[in-house]
């Protein structure tokens, strides 16, 4: 008869938290939050700031308009923080499934998306400072540009490839049904291919975000996941 090994004094033995079998609710919220801040932020930028980037003009001074524009780059960090999450918990779902490739496609495209966007709204909050400060001249074109192109090409690109790493994650492990799957690979084909086109081929990522999301909230529903005890 075997005898069992004695345990040092002090060290328990290491549970997997029941918690952890809701995280696909949690994942499916973080990412509905994310769609509704980032898509709120984009539609007022987009209404109240004119295409023209040597445009510094009117809009400026109108305190309805400026407010908006403050409005939404005071929503992009709660955007990113959502987004973050989102990634964890997704992730987390993956658990031993994940492939290292599109594992770390996965995270790196996520992360680099959060730093961009992060990146686009300080300069955006920068110029906006000094606009109300001083005259800009020459900077306001320099940085409208600069956080547009951040935005507009290198932010969406990531986007792109966020959405190709998840859709092919979530194809592989059956997580997702078909329509999904074509839905995320026709997400990506458009921020990777029409961005620059349009200003609202913007929005298009937020959207498959918003619909994964409901997708995972609703098998979630659908399987029954225990409260813990």
């Amino acid at each position: 008869m075997t005898t069992p090994t004695p345990r040092p004094a002090g060290i328990h033995p290491i549970r997997a938290p029941r918690q952890a079998i809701r995280t696909p609710r949690a994942a499916a919220v973080a990412g509905i939050a994310f769609s509704v801040l980032l898509t709120t932020a984009l539609v007022l930028i987009r209404v109240v700031v004119p295409d023209d980037p040597t445009d510094a003009g009117e809009w400026l001074v109108d305190d309805t308009k400026r407010g908006a524009i403050v409005l939404a780059l005071n929503l992009l960090p709660f955007a990113g923080i959502a987004f973050l999450w989102f990634i964890g918990v997704v992730r987390d779902r993956i658990g031993d499934g994940e492939d290292r490739f599109f594992a770390t496609v996965f995270l790196g495209s996520g992360l680099l998306f959060i730093a961009m966007l992060f990146a686009t709204g300080a300069i955006a909050s920068g110029l906006i400072l000094a606009a109300g400060e001083s005259d800009v001249g020459d900077v306001w074109p320099f940085g409208r540009r600069v956080s547009a192109m951040l935005l507009n090409v290198y932010a969406m690109r990531m986007a792109a490839v966020f959405a190709i790493s998840t859709t092919t994650i979530a194809t592989r492990l059956g997580l997702a049904p078909r329509w999904l799957t074509v839905l995320g690979y026709a997400t990506a084909a458009v921020l990777m291919l029409s961005v620059g086109i349009t200003p609202w081929v913007e929005l298009v990522f937020p959207v498959w975000v918003f619909v994964f999301s409901i997708h995972i909230l609703v098998v979630s529903f659908r399987t029954g996941y225990p409260a813990p005890e």
